[in-house]
């Protein structure tokens, strides 16, 4: 018994052996999961800082269509043809057979006189259209007294309509016999009418240094009418089904431009050659193919090979070009 006694306070008090392990195994436990919940966090805010570090870009896909240089003017429209009817006698406006806006033929009566001569009797004098048109005027009243020299009526030719332009003396070698000519008027909004260039001058004005050309357009439907006012793009130059580009693609100078295509979220530089510009459209004469997508916004953190986070911007098919 007091053995066990001395054996119990050389002990010092202490528990057994199994309380000597439990209290450290829950520490460690607990050391552990505090680091899984600090160490975690960090690894998805280092997955995140990876997707967040691809440069953010929008795209734009190569486009195939015709490019146009040109050259813009406005004018007015006239017939093709105006002429002024003139009776052959003098009296008196008996009847009027057409009025404004009518189409004649050529020979149709326009209106009758009366020459009204004292002491003798005349048939009526018939006023007949000399050209096949319309009745673009007409003058006079029943009643109205007229001579040779007094307009009865005015007949147009609209068939086709003319515009005349004066072009700078610089234009002049560019332009030739046949070119095209896209009109619109305020009356049509969103139509275009096509002509083509039929008169050139062979002199220049010495006072504008211009030279007068002349535009004339056909008139199915007779939807120019003489003097409305048009705006005319001549065209010198037209590629068809070429690859084009926005001018906001292509970086450098010429002739070292280059764009930055995108495949598979990694951005390239790519060499292009440019042809012709229309608005802020570029013709890619070589190192672009229809459908492939090239940076438009964003290009300034870019380089050979980065990976990008891009967004598509389709064109706007409605959008305006502006020379």
């Amino acid at each position: 018994m007091i053995a066990d006694d001395r054996r119990q306070k050389a002990d010092g008090g202490r528990r057994p052996n199994g309380g000597q392990t439990f209290l450290p195994s829950i520490a460690v436990m607990m050391a552990a999961l505090a680091m899984v919940l600090v160490v975690l966090p960090g690894c998805r805010k280092a997955v995140k800082t990876a997707v967040d570090e691809r440069i953010p870009v929008r795209l734009q896909r190569v486009e195939q269509r015709s490019l146009k240089r040109s050259l813009d003017y406005a004018g007015d429209i006239r017939a093709r043809e105006a002429v002024l009817v003139y009776p052959k006698v003098s009296g008196k406006i008996i009847e009027k057979v057409h009025e404004e806006g009518a189409r004649v033929v050529k020979g149709d009566i326009i209106a009758y006189i009366d020459r009204d001569e004292v002491g003798f009797d005349y048939q009526k004098a018939p006023v007949e259209s000399p050209l096949a048109g319309f009745i673009g005027r007409v003058y006079v009243d029943r009643g109205s007294s007229v001579t040779v020299q007094t307009p009865v009526a005015m007949v147009v030719d609209i068939e086709a309509v003319e515009l005349l332009l004066n072009v700078p003396e610089k234009y002049i070698a560019q332009i030739k016999l046949g070119q095209n000519a896209e009109l619109t008027v305020d009356a049509w909004p969103g139509g275009t009418f096509t002509g083509q260039v039929t008169k050139v001058s062979p002199v220049i004005d010495l006072e504008t240094r211009t030279t007068p050309i002349e535009i004339t357009a056909p008139n199915t439907g007779y939807q120019l009418k003489p003097g409305m006012f048009a705006r005319v793009r001549l065209i010198l130059e037209e590629h068809a089904n070429q690859s084009v580009v926005i001018k906001e693609a292509v970086l450098g100078r010429a002739p070292d431009t280059y764009v930055f295509v995108v495949s598979n979220n990694t951005a390239t530089v790519r060499n292009v050659r440019l042809g012709l510009r229309e608005g802020s459209d570029y013709e890619v004469v070589e190192g672009l193919k229809p459908g492939e997508q090239v940076v438009i916004m964003g290009q300034q953190r870019l380089h050979d090979g980065i990976k990008v986070r891009a967004e598509e911007i389709p064109r706007d098919p409605n959008a305006k070009i502006q020379n």
